[in-house]
């Protein structure tokens, strides 16, 4: 039992940390155009996030069923899956680049099966259907999307000035970031739901064919919730100033991209990572805007974190289940949670350096220089 209580607790850290690390999904480009001021869209975000924890359990089925083996399951295996994920969207944050939140989940997951029990224990077919194409697929599209939407806005406006261009959409990038929130409640809390509900078949609290218990969607949506309140600054600079200098006719196409796909993914049971979803949106409102100059080096580094995630992950998830192995019981558990502690610590006070805010989120990018330089370290 002392063990599915530091399970559960860090599965809600994680959900935590994926709500401040990806509020900039839905949000980044509304605070970079000025339609909502950034204490009113992170906390705006944050409600949408919790009702949205509640529209769907398909994606939180496919975490707990469809990835790997259940019968090889146990509870610190899990623990030390939820450990690599956690530790990367850190790292990640730390260093202001929008990762995966879904993907360090599932990587830190995977390491810790293969760690446990070898390769057999990785449904690989799930994988690559629930989680690797939909990858790399849905950037692409997302990006098409927002594309096509974007010039077409562009188009059918050419007459109207720039200002009241900029002034007419700023309503309607309020209404679809917010359905993005929304998308990302319903998307993103389900995989924390699926890793709790993992661990209580794993406990033998619930049976692999029950429901997701309610208390158990509660606690998730709250988790993301506060999170997304909490607002991951550097990352939301990263997406609203680093990539493409952004307008509002811009910020819409891609809120309302995102959205649609992040929804549609939903649907389906896919694991979508809506960072993916929503830096392919902010990239194709860049290319279908006549004359924009999308900053084509800080979304390189972006996608190489991308590819780096899922192993990253894995890797921090093995380890940690060695380490917790070799020692044993709740004790090899406890020392794994002190650990994480004292990482998460460390990361935290060399965030402290340099602060991005609800102050400074906005401010003028510095050309092709990434946000982990000297001028804008760490913060949230």
């Amino acid at each position: 039992m002392i063990i599915l209580v530091l399970v559960v607790v860090t599965a809600l850290a994680f959900d935590f940390t994926n709500g401040f690390h990806d509020t900039g999904n839905a949000m980044a480009t509304s605070i970079a155009t000025g339609a909502l001021k950034p204490k009113i869209a992170v906390a705006l975000s944050a409600v949408l996030n919790v009702v949205g924890a509640f529209l769907s359990i398909a994606v939180a089925a496919a975490i707990a069923k469809d990835l790997v083996d259940q019968s090889v399951v146990t509870l610190p295996l899990i623990f030390c899956g939820l450990v690599g994920g956690i530790t990367w969207n850190l790292l990640t944050w730390l260093l202001g680049l929008p990762s995966s939140s879904s993907h360090a989940l599932i990587g830190g997951l995977i390491g810790a099966v293969i760690a446990a029990v070898g390769m057999h224990g990785v449904l690989w077919t799930g994988v690559a259907s629930k989680v690797v194409i939909p990858a790399v697929l849905s950037p692409v599209i997302a990006g098409s999307v927002a594309a096509l939407g974007t010039w077409l806005v562009y188009r059918s406006t050419r007459r109207v000035s720039a200002r009241n261009r900029q002034d007419g959409f700023r309503w309607g990038q309020v209404a679809s970031a917010s359905l993005v929130s929304l998308a990302h409640g319903t998307n993103d809390a389900q995989k924390t739901m699926g890793v709790i509900f993992l661990a209580l078949i794993a406990h033998g609290s619930v049976k692999g064919s029950d429901d997701v218990p309610v208390w158990v969607i509660l606690a998730c949506g709250l988790a993301i919730g506060l999170g997304t309140y909490i607002g991951g600054w550097r990352v939301i600079r990263t997406l609203g100033k680093g990539l493409v200098e952004i307008e509002s006719p811009q910020g819409m196409a891609a809120e309302a991209a995102s959205a649609a796909v992040i929804l549609a993914s939903s649907h389906f049971g896919y694991s979508l990572s809506t960072t993916h979803v929503a830096t392919g949106s902010i990239l194709g409102s860049g290319v279908g805007k006549p004359g924009a100059a999308v900053r084509w080096g800080v979304a390189g580094r972006m996608v190489v974190a991308w590819l780096l995630t899922l192993p990253s992950a894995a890797v921090v998830g093995a380890v940690t289940y060695g380490v917790a192995h070799l020692i044993g019981g709740a004790a090899g558990v406890g020392v794994v949670f002190v650990g994480m502690l004292a990482l998460a610590g460390f990361m935290a006070y060399r965030a402290r350096a340099t602060l991005v805010n609800a102050d400074n989120v906005n401010e003028e990018w510095e050309g092709g220089v990434a946000p982990a330089s000297a001028s804008v370290h760490a913060g949230v």
